[in-house]
């Protein structure tokens, strides 16, 4: 049974691998989760802000007083609030590539273009076998066109892509107007992948001291179906590869993912949950699963679901928007159950 798979122009044993996550900044369990079975390492992001910031105090220091730069400074978290600093951060790339056999693929969250494409260089020269770009930006400015904002990551990718030799794969948000379109520039550009999706943190309010409080919540398998949506819409219409993430945590999950069109299939939650050894159960899984179904690669399986086996997708969508509004009735014995008014609290 062959269960490698070609992403970003690696070979890998298998479609399984960490994503982004602080998981890879224990070099013990980069081991484990290279003894459970994970094809590559994806590095989490090394932020546009730790760049800048480390810029702003190189500058301070040799060129003017520090304090001439303290509002500037003020805008970024405190560089120890970041797990790996931009230095700690290539000598950890350069670690995991000596204490293991795994492709490591960089990876980079900024929002503007040229301030920071040389630290991509700088993962290159580290040794990272590719480079995910996570393009994390919430555009804010009513004023703010969407062509802008496309343009903006259409920049990035070509200004990084000019710095390195090795590929470069585009994490996407799903809130672009067309991300099908979208994605197809990013591939005309160059993109040797793109990755479905960025999980974006909404923040909550706090009613009673009236202020946005942070909320990091950890994803559940309901969340793959918007990935799986463009996945199998995707698949077949770009030259790179795709990549799945978010929501991934069952063997279910990571069989919907190659067959809506994944090459990769990238894991968090699911990892920081039950450890590195969840890889391997669902690597295990997974070889049972195909033994049972007769399938004798990840390739055979991988796109079987997509929008691109469909003769009409389109039909096909709006037919099954249609069938999904059908499906819940409220009968009469279910408003039984409903409770009564609730008297408000005095």
């Amino acid at each position: 049974m062959d269960l490698s798979t070609n992403y970003l122009g690696l070979k890998l044993k298998n479609p399984l691998m960490p994503g982004a996550s602080p998981l890879v900044d224990d070099i013990d369990v980069v081991r484990a989760l290279e003894d459970a079975g994970a094809s590559a390492i994806v590095m989490h992001s090394l932020f546009e802000e730790q760049i800048t910031q480390e810029q702003v105090a190189e500058f301070a220091h040799t060129e003017g007083p520090a304090e001439s730069f303290a509002e500037a400074t003020s805008y970024f978290p405190a560089m120890t609030d970041y797990s790996l600093g931009p230095e700690r951060y290539l000598r950890q790339i350069e670690r995991i590539k000596e204490t293991t056999d795994l492709p490591v693929i960089g990876s980079l969250n900024g929002v503007s273009p040229g301030g920071w494409s040389h630290y991509a260089k700088y993962i290159e020269q580290a040794g990272a076998d590719a480079l995910e770009i996570n393009v994390y930006y919430v555009a804010t400015d009513p004023r703010e066109p969407g062509n802008e904002v496309e343009a903006r990551t259409l920049n990035i990718l070509k200004d990084v892509k000019k710095s390195v030799s090795i590929p470069v794969a585009v994490k996407l948000s799903p809130f672009f107007s067309s991300p099908a379109h979208f994605a197809m520039q990013l591939d005309a550009a160059g993109a040797a992948g793109v990755v479905l999706f960025n999980r974006f943190y909404q923040p909550d309010i706090d009613i009673e001291e009236l202020a946005a409080t942070p909320h990091l919540e950890l994803s559940r398998s309901p969340e793959l179906r918007l990935r799986l949506r463009w996945a199998a819409i995707l698949h077949g219409n770009l030259k790179g590869d795709i990549a799945v993430s978010g929501g991934v945590h069952t063997m279910e999950d990571v069989i919907k993912s190659i067959m809506a069109g994944a090459s990769g299939v990238q894991l968090v939650s699911a990892l920081l949950r039950k450890g590195p050894s969840h890889l391997g159960y669902l690597l295990a899984q997974l070889r049972s699963w195909m033994e049972e179904h007769e399938y004798a690669s990840v390739e055979q399986m991988r796109g079987s679901m997509s929008l691109r086996k469909c003769p009409d997708p389109s039909a096909f969508e709006r037919a099954n928007y249609l069938k999904v509004l059908q499906l819940w009735k409220v009968d009469a014995h279910k408003r039984e159950g409903w409770p009564g008014p609730v008297e408000p609290r005095a």
